[in-house]
Order: C-alpha cells, then sequence, then structure tokens
C-alpha cells in the first residue's frame, strides 16, 4: 500500500510541476526542444511515470525554475527531485 501511495503521491506532484512548467509558453518549448517530446506526446503520456519524470528533471536542468516550481506548489525543490526517483524506481 505504501507504494501506491507513494506512486500516486509522485504522480500528483509531477502533474503539478507540468502544469507550472506549461503555464508559461517560453518554459513549454524549452521542455520540448530539450526532451524531444511533441505536444501530441506530452499530452498522451501524462499517465506514464517515464514522462512525468522528464518534467521534473527538465526542471533540474535549471535550478531557478526547480525552486521557483517548488516554491509555487507548497513545496520544496528535494520534494520534486523524491517525486522523480520514485517514478523512475516505481
Amino acid at each position: 500500500m505504501r507504494n501506491e501511495t507513494n506512486k500516486a503521491s509522485s504522480d500528483t506532484v509531477a502533474l503539478s510541476a507540468l502544469a507550472w512548467i506549461l503555464s508559461d509558453e517560453s518554459r513549454a518549448q524549452r521542455l520540448l526542444a530539450t526532451t524531444g517530446l511533441t505536444p501530441d506526446q506530452l499530452r498522451d503520456g501524462l499517465g506514464d511515470a517515464a514522462v512525468l519524470a522528464a518534467g521534473i528533471r527538465f526542471l533540474e536542468a535549471w535550478e531557478p525554475d526547480l525552486v521557483a516550481c517548488a516554491s509555487d506548489l507548497g513545496a520544496s525543490p528535494s520534494d520534486l527531485v523524491e517525486a522523480r526517483r520514485q517514478l523512475e524506481n516505481g
């Protein structure tokens, strides 16, 4: 049960982070350019742990975005990083 709770929590954090990323046009374009995802792949992959983790990895690559996103979500940067780890490790 704990793994399911962690996964659900990680999914929620990652989806919130993706929403934050996509709320800014230039940031959204950078996400697509750096991940190689198309808008359709991103949309279709919202339930895919790899796609969700890619959004957080994108934030990790630019610390000011990671910190700003975490702050806006009421989390710490390490919470986002831990969510990515959970998503990547199943």
